[in-house]
């Protein structure tokens, strides 16, 4: 880890870093709370489309809870940047910034987009070589196509995450246009090939703790592409315990994301360090 930048944030660091792995050269985001409350275990929190680790950084104010309960946050990138491929930036919704955190089988994303495999190993690997985490306790969490990224790595390695959570996840993206658009072009036309990114799918084997996800009612995206409902339902029915909570006047911005973190953070530190409250 190469450390671009190291700031002082409510008793911790804020620190900004590089490194590489198999999709190129990534930056990463990695609060670090007070020293005397290191080594500690690390929350990671994958980010929705478009966004940099910066987003999350600046707009969520994790650092003041973080700091208190004694938690690293780990923001990584949504995508590769400098692969240079043909057309990664030609829509908002496939390419640079929008990942969708799978391991691309499809020329010529296969290339670099190795997104699941950096989130779910290489980048953990490299957190606790870098920063005084407790080597192998951590939890994830997301929002929107990260969201979808948290619940996937959860449920499909659960002995890797304590607890998972989410704000606003594409819950299904075999079933919603993002998610097709996604999978076709990093997976293909084999929509079998899907299954192991859709958590509705995944879901038929539960994880051990209650997964916890905040939906906002007035989220612009909520009946077409992110279907909370059908994760619900499939949930229920192979015994997931989920606490689903719905939000009247809330968007899919960071306000909201701001306004319930600290629930999430929560959450995950009772699952980590047994703590109440």
């Amino acid at each position: 880890m190469d450390i671009l930048k190291d700031q002082k944030s409510f008793g911790g660091r804020q620190v900004r870093a590089k490194h590489t792995a198999l999709c190129g050269s990534m930056e990463v985001s990695v609060y670090l709370p007070p020293e005397d409350k290191l080594p500690a275990p690390a929350v990671y929190f994958l980010s929705g489309l478009t966004c940099t680790p910066e987003n999350f950084t600046a707009k969520a104010g994790a650092q003041r809870i973080a700091s208190e309960l004694g938690l690293i946050v780990v923001a990584p990138d949504t995508s590769p940047r400098g692969a240079h491929i043909e057309g990664q930036d030609a829509s908002y919704d496939f390419g640079a910034g929008a990942s969708f955190y799978v391991d691309a089988t499809e020329a010529p994303w296969s290339s670099q987009y190795s997104m699941y495999t950096y989130i779910q190993h290489e980048l953990p690997i490299a957190i606790d070589a870098a920063f005084e985490t407790r080597h192998g306790e951590r939890s994830i969490m997301g929002h929107s196509m990260g969201g979808h990224g948290a619940l996937v790595c959860g449920l499909r390695e659960p002995d890797a995450w304590h607890s998972i959570s989410a704000f606003s996840p594409i819950c299904a993206p075999s079933q919603v246009p993002w998610g097709k658009k996604a999978f076709t072009g990093y997976l293909g036309t084999d929509e079998s090939a899907w299954r192991r990114y859709d958590a509705t799918e995944l879901v038929q084997r539960p994880h051990r703790a209650k997964i916890l996800i905040d939906q906002g009612l007035d989220d612009e995206f909520l009946a077409e592409q992110l279907k909370p409902e059908l994760f619900e339902a499939a949930s229920q029915k192979h015994g997931q315990p989920l606490e689903l909570r719905k939000h009247a006047g809330y968007d899919h911005s960071y306000y909201f994301i701001a306004s319930f973190l600290e629930d999430h953070l929560r959450h995950h530190a009772r699952h980590l360090l047994g703590v109440v409250g």
